[in-house]
């Protein structure tokens, strides 16, 4: 039991390092909560909600995983080095594929509902 009580520390210390200072995971976190509450108001259907959990959850992990990327880079060269660069900069561009795909989620499920509660159908 103690061997998993340590895994559990051990991720939870390294999803605090990831989110700490991290601007960006911030910003997807409260448009995620956003998006959450939208579609709580509206009452979406329980597959509904899921599958936008499951992109605001994508997003979020792409942010941890980019984090990590970029923590590790800066340890093993502060300066820098043209490979690494590369190497961040793809990390950036998996975030950025997984928000774009999240916000063409969030469109195809909130639209119409939210577009009808509006009243403009």
């Amino acid at each position: 039991m103690r061997h998993w009580l340590a895994k559990f520390g051990n991720a939870f210390r390294g999803l605090r390092a990831g989110v700490r200072g991290q601007s960006s995971f911030l910003v997807h976190g409260v448009i995620g909560g956003l998006v959450t509450a939208v579609a709580f108001a509206l009452r979406l259907p329980p597959i509904d909600g899921c599958m936008l959990l499951f992109a605001i959850g994508l997003v979020l992990v792409a942010e941890l995983f980019n984090s990590s990327i970029e923590w590790l880079a800066r340890g093993l060269a502060p300066g820098h080095d043209e490979r690494i660069g590369r190497a961040l900069d793809i990390a950036s561009g998996a975030v950025l594929v997984a928000s774009l795909f999240a916000a063409l989620i969030g469109l195809l499920v909130l639209g119409p509902p939210l577009w009808r509660a509006l009243g403009f159908a």
